[in-house]
């Protein structure tokens, strides 16, 4: 088997990784009934919210229609579940990273009428996106710069991690494990 020598960028995204990694086991002795909050504002339609979305050990049935409707597709207003799993990844990039602002929204649900139009003017845009189940989100801090976000997203292991440093978003995802 070939061994691939190791470049900058792979070496620099890994010490990233294992900085965040480093904070984890502080932010895994969190009690598993906790709490968990999150802030968000949506950029496209100027939303925000702040909301307790568990409690005691389960999901608040009130918290996540409130999630689903500020994540819906703002093109055509249709809305859809949200992964809760997607929401306890935000909060473990959150703790992670020790923002004190709101995750910005750049995409959440995605109807397959509005990925298929994106589609058509990106390459970047996948037919089966995990933004039309309710698995994914493009995101972005206020006060964390975008390589770290991407570190602590990395460092969790949780699902997919894309990278978009021109576009100024990282995407997350509750899929397989993997980083583009």
């Amino acid at each position: 088997m070939a061994v691939t020598p190791p470049t900058r960028r792979r070496f620099l995204l890994q010490a990233g990784a294992c900085a965040a990694a480093a904070a984890l086991p502080l932010a895994a002795r969190a009690r598993a009934d906790a709490p968990r909050a999150l802030q968000f504002l949506h950029l496209h339609t100027g939303e925000r919210l702040s909301v307790e979305y568990f409690d005691a050990g389960r999901y608040l049935p009130d918290a996540l229609e409130a999630v689903n409707r500020l994540l819906r597709d703002f093109r055509t207003d249709d809305v859809h579940p949200i992964d809760p799993e997607l929401l306890d990844v935000l909060h473990r990039v959150a703790t992670l990273t020790g923002t004190q602002r709101p995750f910005e929204i750049i995409s959440g649900y995605r109807s397959p009428r509005t990925n298929a139009a994106l589609r058509e003017r990106s390459d970047g845009v996948a037919t089966r996106s995990l933004h039309m189940d309710g698995r994914a989100i493009d995101v972005r801090l206020g006060d964390v710069a975008l390589p770290q976000l991407r570190a602590a997203a990395l460092a969790l292991r949780a699902g997919g991690v894309g990278y978009y440093p021109a576009s100024n978003f990282v995407h997350l995802d509750t899929g397989r494990v993997r980083f583009w």
